[in-house]
């Protein structure tokens, strides 16, 4: 201590530090109204006096600590739980990268060939009234950014990929979905319509784990418990079960009266496992006794959802292109519909994906996907506020296709560029668009199918991409690592 107060002392003495330390202080409130703070009156005032200097000097490392984790290059996980933080991801400012040309599973620029813009058919924005001001907040965003802005983009990298990291082929009939584990870098699933349900891993050597056998007919969506120990299921065969992963043992079956079309874990209370069914249902199901808690009845059958972060909310879509915000209780698992909104599409297509993200640099706020099989690709900005109110910002027009395809979001190069999309396609090939572009919206494709391509799904570090075919394949690809800091 003596030292330390020496040490002190004899910087006191150089008239540069002295003036640095006033300005630091004028600078920092939180430290003056420390080193302001009365002492005790029993208390040795140059003790109390330095550990408040050590404890503020403490807490403000921590700070620069956060910051240098989207500046050095420590990896994207921590960089992720940086940009958590809405004060954080409000400043984010990130550098633009060049890319180099690619071949086949690699990022190449787009200069426009027919060969990667034929499947986009029309680009449009909301005009509804009531949305004037959300939209026109949007468009100005996008009047910043000039047309030589958007050549200048053309030549980012946004995911470049080195090819592909692993094939599963054990599988001989359509990969319907797949997934990876919950806050998982390596734990991938994937289920068919022999079935079956497939839990493979992807870290070196690449293998499968274990083969879930039980659905008489097509699985069509599942999802992962938060620790990924057990995966619940949804089928044709109007069952839903859920699966012991390191078992590998269906530990119960609970039966419908219609088939079950899409299936989710509540994120906060995993004890409740909502599904969404072909009879218009939206059921709340007790995980632990297989007993139905709630269920509401929407316009016609539920064909995708997904909840908020929070859980306040359970976003679905329906056969005829309907969106519902459903409020629930996590305590009680209670339902109650709030809004229901209307895609772009004005033919009543079939919602293969719903999608929900958090933060987007468009909206500054949480965003939803939808994926319509007619090929529209729509973008919400929801406001939690007026209980999950959805308002269309934009959509994009894809060639209509014939299967379920699904779609998903690009978070990683979203934070950075734009609002990037990636979905498969009927010409086997796996597409990427840009909806903050309106004339080059498809930026680029991974070729490797043999034929269409029905799911897409990113890992938790975002370095691998799986996409799933009409054929059973089970492609995971690689993003390259590069040398820019993220």
């Amino acid at each position: 201590m003596n030292q330390m107060m020496e040490k002190c002392s004899s910087d006191n003495d150089d008239p540069e530090k002295k003036q640095k330390e006033k300005e630091d202080v004028t600078a920092d409130p939180e430290f003056f109204s420390c080193m302001l703070q009365p002492c005790s009156a029993n208390s040795d005032p140059n003790y109390i006096g330095t550990r408040r200097l050590l404890l503020s000097r403490k807490a403000r490392s921590g700070v620069l600590q956060r910051k240098d984790w989207r500046c050095n290059g420590k990896g994207y996980v921590g960089y992720r739980n940086f940009i958590t933080r809405l004060e954080n991801r409000m400043k984010l400012q990130s550098p633009s990268h060049l890319s180099s040309p690619g071949t086949s599973g690699q990022w190449a620029p787009s200069s426009g060939p027919a060969s990667i813009t034929h499947d986009i058919d029309s680009w449009s924005f909301s005009r509804d009234p009531s949305e004037s001001q959300t939209v026109s907040r949007t468009n100005s965003i996008r009047s910043n950014l000039s047309e030589t802005d958007y050549s200048r983009r053309k030549t980012e990298p946004a995911y470049s990929f080195v090819g592909m990291h692993c094939i599963f082929d054990e599988c001989k009939s359509m990969v319907t979905v797949i997934k990876f584990g919950n806050m998982s870098s390596d734990l991938l699933a994937f289920g068919a319509t022999d079935g079956t349900l497939t839990v493979c891993t992807v870290s070196e050597p690449p293998s499968v784990m274990k083969k879930l056998i039980g659905h008489s007919k097509d699985v069509t969506d599942f999802d992962f418990t938060m620790n990924n120990h057990y995966i619940a299921s949804s089928s044709l065969d109007k069952t839903v079960r859920v699966w012991d992963i390191p078992k590998g043992l269906c530990i119960r079956v609970i039966y419908g009266v219609a088939p079950q079309l899409c299936i989710r874990f509540h994120p906060v209370n995993n004890n409740f496992l909502s599904v969404g069914n072909a009879n218009r249902e939206i059921s709340v199901f007790n995980f632990s006794t297989g007993r139905l808690t709630d269920k509401i009845v929407v316009d016609s059958k539920v064909t995708g959802m997904d909840y908020d972060n929070t859980g306040q909310f359970i976003f679905c879509g329906d056969a005829h292109g309907y969106l519902y915000t459903v409020s629930v209780n996590s305590h009680q698992g209670t339902l109650s519909r709030s809004h229901r909104a209307r895609n772009s599409s004005k033919s009543k297509s079939e919602i293969t994906t719903i999608q929900y993200r958090t933060f987007s640099l468009m909206t500054r706020g949480p965003v939803l996907l939808s994926f319509s099989r007619d090929g529209t690709l729509s973008f919400f900005s929801v406001s939690l506020e007026l209980q999950g109110y959805l308002t269309l910002l934009c959509s994009l027009k894809l060639a209509q296709r014939i299967h379920s395809i699904r779609a998903s979001f690009c978070p990683l190069l979203s934070l950075e560029k734009g609002e990037f999309i990636v979905a498969g396609s009927e010409d086997a090939s796996v597409y990427f668009y840009d909806l903050t572009r309106p004339k080059h919206a498809c930026v680029n494709k991974l070729q490797g199918h043999g034929c269409p391509v029905i799911g897409v799904a990113w890992n938790h570090g975002e370095n691998f991409l799986a996409s799933s075919d009409y054929s059973g394949t089970v492609i995971v690809w690689k993003r390259a690592k590069t040398d820019d800091k993220k």
